[in-house]
């Protein structure tokens, strides 16, 4: 199958993106308007259900994935044209391809656990509020996904681009696993330290994003008498949540580009993605209270992004233009894997 032939493109498959982005908002407002309407405390048996609940509709969606390319492939006279194309072997390497990208892309995700734990324990937010933070997280990271995956679908025709970015995953990887692990302020990001200075935060609390507060008064300035009029005030919550963001927005920039070497498809790599961040959420609250018995992943993760990182630069083209997709995804589930089995069998020493 030529790797320059696009499967699904956008200008036939739009359809496809529009139909997939409103199922996705429809599980997200069932999710909050039903099952997580009342703030609560997410216990481990819940959000392990929820989690097994998420990973079985991504299976759902990768087998219907496959059906649907085997029913829609014979219709497309462009495929169809190309010498020696195989319906079958094309829906099969559909699938394989999303449930590889799935992987990776969750696999990953555990890297962001790590700073969510950190995150909402600075700025002491209660278990009760976390899903909240967290659930509009999820929603701002579905966008910026969106954008960084349309952008790459642009760059990736290129070939120096394919390059430097199997490249940057490669010193990703290698700088994963022997950078020196350092704990995460908040208060010292540039963005956090930018916002307030426009938008006034309150010191305590809340259970909102937004409040409406009296303006504190300068320094050495008398109250007005009755408080003075009232304006919005962001909390630490709202900051919390923008942090969040930025972070997943850095994220990104490795998880995307690993995708992208396993697929060239853009609604692979978007739909592999979105399923994987929709688990997020649960698979935090099922790892927050064990995170730090998983101490070897860094390095599982780490090969990962060299793996795909070399797949891109010269395996791709050692293999006759298409690394087997089933070996990159024995490769990638036996590495993380791996290393979590290593992690449970040689727990971190106490120092």
């Amino acid at each position: 199958m030529p790797q320059s032939v696009a499967l699904f493109p956008f200008a036939e498959y739009w359809w496809f993106y529009a139909g997939f982005t409103v199922l996705v908002c429809l599980l997200l407002a069932l999710d909050l308007g039903v099952f997580h309407r009342q703030a609560h405390d997410v216990s481990i048996k819940e959000a392990g259900a929820w989690s097994l609940v998420w990973v079985s509709m991504a299976l759902l969606f990768c087998y219907g994935l496959y059906e649907f390319a085997l029913w829609r492939f014979p219709q497309d006279p462009r495929l169809m044209a190309l010498p020696g194309f195989d319906v079958a072997h094309a829906a099969r390497q559909t699938a394989l391809e999303f449930l590889a990208g799935y992987v990776v892309e969750y696999s990953l995700s555990v890297d962001n656990i790590f700073v969510f734990v950190v995150v909402l324990s600075y700025f002491a937010i209660p278990p009760v509020l976390q899903h909240r933070v967290l659930f509009f997280g999820i929603l701002g990271a579905l966008v910026f996904r969106g954008l960084f995956i349309a952008l790459g679908a642009v760059l990736m025709r290129f070939e120096m681009v394919v390059w430097l970015l199997g490249a940057f995953l490669v010193v990703t990887g290698v700088r994963m696993m022997f950078a020196e692990e350092k704990g995460v302020e908040p208060e010292q990001n540039a963005m956090v330290r930018l916002f307030r200075r426009f938008v006034p935060v309150t010191a305590e609390l809340e259970p909102h994003f937004f409040v409406r507060r009296p303006l504190a008064p300068a320094a050495g300035a008398a109250l007005p008498e009755g408080g003075g009029p009232l304006v919005w005030h962001a909390t630490p919550l709202f900051i919390a949540l923008l942090f969040l963001e930025l972070t997943d927005i850095v994220f990104a920039v490795d998880s995307v580009p690993a995708i992208f070497a396993l697929t060239r498809e853009p609604l692979i790599v978007f739909t592999s993605n979105i399923f994987a961040i929709l688990g997020l959420r649960n698979l935090y609250f099922l790892l927050r209270g064990a995170i730090d018995l998983f101490h070897l992943l860094k390095y599982g993760l780490g090969i990962v992004l060299v793996f795909v990182g070399l797949k891109m630069v010269w395996l791709n083209k050692a293999f006759g233009g298409h690394f087997p997709i089933q070996w990159s995804l024995a490769i990638i589930a036996g590495v993380v894997g791996g290393s979590i089995a290593l992690s449970l069998l040689f727990p971190k020493k106490e120092s």
